[in-house]
């Protein structure tokens, strides 16, 4: 059963490929607006305006973003939820520009500002994935670079980019409590 799983894994990578060399290849317009819109500027923005005293935090952080978000989209296209019709990379069909660029980058920017503004940063992170869920993804809905099934909704999709969030800042916070203890290691 294992050997006729990877087979069809194959087979569907390959169907991406020829599908990507079809509709999503370096000639439509749709990869640029994904490469330059989704993925390259994000980073640009980034690179220029994160504190680079707090680059590690930051980036911790946005590290996390990204790895949830794309476990999360791998759940989601494998089980039917959602898809991307168009794609940076022909064998990654989980929104690796959106997913791996502008979300994280987004939160990341949100992240430091309420750091050094002192702001509260569940109000600012909600208020963004409220954002993201319904004026980014319902844009990249209307043309056509996500796509969702008839069981999902925007207020699920408003959930989990509030549990990632959430999830990510906690897992940033022990760490951040383990470095400021760490020399108040529990004894053997």
């Amino acid at each position: 059963m294992l050997n006729k799983a990877i087979t069809k894994h194959e087979e569907t990578s390959q169907m991406y490929l020829e599908y990507w060399k079809l509709y999503s290849h370096m000639g439509t317009w749709q990869f640029w607006v994904i490469f330059v819109c989704l993925f390259a500027l994000p980073l640009i923005v980034l690179y220029f305006t994160i504190d680079r005293e707090k680059i590690f935090l930051i980036g911790f952080y946005g590290f996390n973003i990204n790895v949830w978000l794309t476990f999360v989209a791998n759940i989601g296209t494998g089980i039917g939820w959602w898809d991307y019709p168009y794609m940076l990379i022909p064998i990654i069909s989980t929104g690796f520009s959106v997913n791996s660029a502008f979300v994280p980058v987004l939160f990341m920017l949100v992240y430091q500002w309420t750091l050094n503004n002192k702001k509260n940063f569940y109000f600012y992170s909600l208020l963004t994935a409220i954002i993201l869920t319904f004026v980014l993804d319902p844009l990249l809905v209307s043309f056509d670079f996500l796509t969702f099934s008839k069981e999902f909704n925007y207020f699920l999709l408003l959930l989990i980019y509030t549990s990632i969030f959430l999830f990510s800042k906690l897992i940033t916070s022990i760490f951040v409590y383990m470095q400021k203890t760490k020399n108040k290691q529990p004894s053997a």
